[in-house]
């Protein structure tokens, strides 16, 4: 059985959309990045272990314990030290029911907290909150858009990285598709691999920046590195056809092969035609029928791909459907 793709995201190769639509958009799970409230992640890293050996209700009894064990620590700090980690800690346990009742409102309340303290980690997490909307009166754009940029202001990459996106948006603020690029360069410098990314794009077009293939594919190659499958669909392209960078195709190969492990439809077409054609490995018509089949269902097709297949043997192709079929019932499952 496959590896289960990931749900596919548009694709610089993949139509002529600008950047920005290009980018993810805000997502409420982006507060779930790394803390400054380390004790979270200890906490997070003892619930793991302390269910090893264990049933699986036994696991979660277990896992419940030691986050209420962590929310009766954070309330404590937050009471009586007037700990800014602490309290954002809070506001994580409540939006994400870790030991407590799910509540957006708490949540934010704890955050704003801290927040107000002066923690940055605090300030993203409330603006995210603020600007996706969870809860009848979470939705406030303009708030929300503030403590992004305190945030931003601090040093915090995904504050940074999201607030290029409202830039680029254009709604809350006026488009500013050069101040997006700063902004993009300052979490991208941070090692944050979706604003590596979209710089890439920046710098590959010129759009916000000066044009520079080589700078553009310098930050797919660092976000590739951190797994960010656009970038190594990009990347690999950049290797395969030398551009930007020495010509490699057997490491292309290796990295088309990996993305099209993780379900982007792009890299499954480059990697169906490549065994079609035997280029850098050896020719297999089952495997390359197989990915076009994946890929065409992802939303990537390829007339050419589609003449080779009508022309494989009956036995090539029922092996092929054999072999995508998980594939293709996990894709029609997702959209469904």
């Amino acid at each position: 059985m496959p590896q289960c793709p990931e749900k596919p995201k548009p694709n610089r190769d993949d139509g002529g959309e600008s950047p920005a639509s290009r980018i993810d958009p805000l997502k409420l799970s982006d507060v779930g990045g790394k803390r400054g409230s380390a004790g979270l992640a200890d906490t997070a890293r003892r619930a793991g272990a302390a269910g090893g050996g264990q049933s699986g209700e036994a696991n979660a009894q277990k896992t419940r314990e030691v986050y209420k064990t962590a929310f009766d620590l954070a309330t404590k700090r937050a009471q009586e030290n007037n700990d800014p980690k602490a309290m954002t800690m809070l506001g994580e346990l409540y939006a994400n029911a870790l030991g407590v009742k799910r509540d957006y409102a708490k949540a934010a309340e704890w955050y704003k907290r801290g927040a107000e303290a002066g923690d940055r980690e605090a300030m993203f997490a409330l603006a995210m909150l603020r600007l996706s909307g969870h809860g009848s009166t979470m939705a406030n754009r303009e708030e929300g858009a503030r403590w992004l940029a305190s945030s931003a202001k601090l040093g915090n990459p995904k504050a940074a990285y999201n607030l290029a996106l409202l830039y680029l948006d254009g709604q809350t603020f006026p488009q500013d598709v050069k101040r997006a690029a700063e902004l993009l360069r300052v979490a991208a410098d941070a090692g944050n691999p979706e604003a590596q990314y979209a710089l890439a794009t920046f710098y590959k077009e010129g759009t916000g920046v000066e044009k520079s293939i080589d700078k553009a594919v310098r930050l797919l190659q660092a976000a590739s590195l951190a797994d960010n499958v656009d970038a190594e669909v990009e990347y690999a392209i950049a290797l395969f056809n030398g551009t930007g960078t020495p010509k490699d195709e057997p490491r292309a190969i290796a990295l088309f092969r990996k993305a099209a492990m993780r379900g982007s439809p792009i890299a499954q077409n480059r990697l169906a035609r490549i065994l079609a054609a035997g280029r850098g490995v050896p020719a297999d018509p089952v495997e390359a029928t197989k990915w076009h089949l994946i890929a065409k269902a992802g939303g990537a097709s390829d007339p050419s791909l589609d003449d080779f297949v009508q022309k494989q043997a009956p036995e090539t192709r029922a092996a092929a459907d054999k072999a995508a079929k998980p594939w293709l019932d996990f894709i029609a499952q997702a959209r469904s």
